[in-house]
Parts: structure tokens; sequence; C-alpha cells
């Protein structure tokens, strides 16, 4: 697989082996003493060990250093401690490798480095000057949240205990590469759960009524390549083709929500800080139920997504367009071993109003294709239950 760098904003080095290249571009943007940001899982993976030959033993190479603490759903403190590190080890850029987590977390750290007395809360009432952050690398090893491309963290706040948005185009990475190389070893289950992510970003994004041409074709793209390709990854980890076809399709959904998402993932989102779901899982067992709450009220929403599934749905009526796009989507779900039940993953219906009024209060929904109610996320839920 040959190596092409395009931008889109964001410079993107993509290619099997890509990851090689990392000590010319760290020298470029002055790098010589990067924070490693990464959670414990992925420390032991192929993909860790291929960043640390690359980057070579601190004693002998560059002066690297590694935080590596994050959660699965990222909390404050997994943006305060490697600040802190950052600021002691005297690091001068950061390199984030591994799922939406690490990105996110190490994206959000150069925030602190700046600021270090800075109030989460305060951040969307107090505008400030957040120019001059640190380089950031972004080194994705799993294919859904497009967290790399994106200008925003996702992070439980310690005084709501809920997920808030941190939104800036300075959170934006200098670089971020794409080698499927490191997404050889994701396990099936993760596969399928981190591609439902990226499917739900396009299909959400695509829908979302904000006026955005351009990410509406890459939505649709996104659709077609996650459609050819996260069957093979889920299949065959090893065929890089379709997972760097999957890296691609991941950063596409992330430039493609740039119009917002809908009420999948105000659904979602309570799913992971409640009860502590992948966040990936939560929006393929919520994706379906919602994509037929939205066509029964906006009939041929969902043609052209049809379309792009490959579907011969020009000639239907909106109805049948809708009918038959849902059921693709449900079945290619079902497929990847994602049609199961909330409740068999431990989600108890004594959380329902818990998970409702976080849901509701989610602001995803704003941008629904059709407008939700409290009610509607309610009856959604039980539905999915």
């Amino acid at each position: 697989m040959s190596l092409t760098a395009f931008s889109f904003p964001t410079r993107t080095l993509f290619g099997a082996g890509a990851l090689r290249e990392l000590p010319t571009h760290l020298a470029n943007l002055g790098i010589r003493r990067p924070l490693v940001v990464t959670d414990d899982g992925l420390v032991n993976t192929a993909a860790f060990r291929s960043l640390s030959q690359v980057l070579g033993d601190s004693k002998k190479g560059m002066d690297w250093h590694l935080f590596s603490g994050v959660h699965p759903n990222p909390i404050e403190d997994d943006v305060r401690r490697p600040a802190a590190l950052f600021r002691e080890k005297g690091c001068d850029g950061v390199i984030a490798i591994g799922g939406g987590s690490p990105l996110d977390a190490g994206k959000a750290a150069r925030l602190l480095v700046k600021k270090p007395d800075l109030d989460f809360t305060q951040f969307y009432s107090a505008p400030a000057d957040w120019t001059g952050l640190p380089p950031f690398i972004a080194i994705p090893t799993t294919a859904g949240t497009g967290s790399e491309v994106g200008r925003s963290s996702v992070i439980t706040l310690d005084a709501t205990h809920r997920k808030a948005v941190l939104f800036h185009p300075e959170l934006l990475a200098k670089l971020v590469i794409l080698d499927p190389e490191l997404t050889v070893g994701l396990p099936p289950k993760l596969t399928a759960a981190t591609g439902a992510d990226a499917l739900t970003h396009c299909i959400e994004s695509y829908t979302c009524p904000v006026f955005h041409p351009m990410c509406d074709g890459i939505a649709l793209e996104g659709v077609r390549l996650t459609v050819e390709a996260l069957p093979r990854a889920y299949r065959n980890g090893a065929d890089l083709d379709a997972r760097g076809k999957m890296l691609v399709a991941a950063a596409m959904g992330a430039v493609a929500f740039q119009k917002d998402l809908g009420a999948v993932h105000s659904l979602a989102h309570p799913l992971s800080t409640i009860c502590g779901m992948h966040h990936g899982l939560a929006n393929a067992l919520c994706l379906v139920a919602v994509m037929n709450f939205n066509a029964r009220r906006k009939p041929g929403l969902y043609r052209r997504v049809g379309i792009a599934c490959g579907l011969d749905v020009v000639a239907c009526t909106d109805g049948e367009a809708d009918c038959k796009t849902v059921g693709f989507i449900a079945q290619f779900l079902a497929d990847l071993g994602l049609n199961t039940k909330l409740s068999q993953h431990g989600v108890k219906p004594e959380q329902l109003e818990a998970l409702v009024a976080q849901a509701f209060e989610d602001p995803c929904h704003k941008t629904n294709a059709v407008p939700v109610t409290a009610a509607d996320l309610r009856a959604l839920y039980l539905e999915v239950l």
C-alpha cells in the first residue's frame, strides 16, 4: 500500500508503514521531547511496540515520556495528569495513540499545559485565547471515533459526572497518521463496535438538517466504504486493504459530523457515563430504532444512504426506500454480532429515568433529522432495552 498525504483540514499520512515516517515529522514540528498519551491496555500491544521502536529507547534516541492511564470513557483526571507530567518533564509536544479516549485526552491535556488552573465548567462561558498550544500528533489504532481529525474532545466532568464536549479549532492535530498495520491486532468484537461508530457518524451527520453539502458527500462515501470494508476487517483482521479503508471511513465520519449528529448519540452518551458501555456498541444498539423513528416521520430520509449501501432503491417509493435501507443496516449489524439488547450488556430497567434525563440534556438530539421529546427518548430506550 503506497503512502498518500492529504489535508482535510488536518495533514494526514495514510498507508501501511506510515508510522515509520514519524521521526521526520517530529523534527519538522520541532518536537524533541514528546509526551505519549495512551491507555494501559494498549501498552502491551504490537501497535505500541511499533511506536516505541520508532521513537527509540529514551536513553539512546529521543527523550520521550509516557502517560498510560486514560480510562475507556475519559474523565478530567485523564486530562489533568498528563498535563502535569508534560510540565514536569519539560515536554514540547503530544503524541496520542489508541482509540478515541487517548486521542481525546491527549488533545485536551494541551489546554491545561497552557492554563493549569482551568475549570472545565467555565470553558464554555469564559472564552480564552487557546492559540499556541503544544503541537499534537494523533495515531489511531481503532477505526471508529475519528477523534484524530476532530476539533473537539469528549470528557466526563467531575462537577456533573456527564460527558461534555470541549470544542476549539486549536485542538486540531498538526499531523494524523493512519497506518492500517496498527489496527491488525484489534479483536473482531472491537473491530465491529468501532466500525459501527464510524457508520453511525456517517448516517447521523448525513441526515442532520444542517446545510453542509460537502459533509453530506463525505458522509455518504464513508457509508459506502464501511459497508464494503467492515465485514472484511471483522472476518480477517490482517486484511490491510479493509483496515485501511475503515481508518479512512472513520476519519470521514468525524469530518462529516462537523454538521452535528442526532438522537442515536444522545441515547448512547448516557449509556457510557451511567452504564460504562463502549460508545461504538451503544451507538450500534440504538441505531436501527432511531432510523425507524426518523423514517416514520420523514419518509425518504434514507434513500441516498441506501444507494451508498449498494441498494437498488432509486425507483422505490419513499417508504420502500427507507424500509429497505433500515432493513439492510439491521442485517449488516446483526452479521457483526451487534443485534443484542441493552439488558444483555448490564443495563437495568431502574436506570431508565437517569438515562432519559441525561439523553434529553445531551445536545446531539437537537440536530436530529426530526424533533425528539423526552418521551420519545424513553420509548426508544425501552425498544432496545
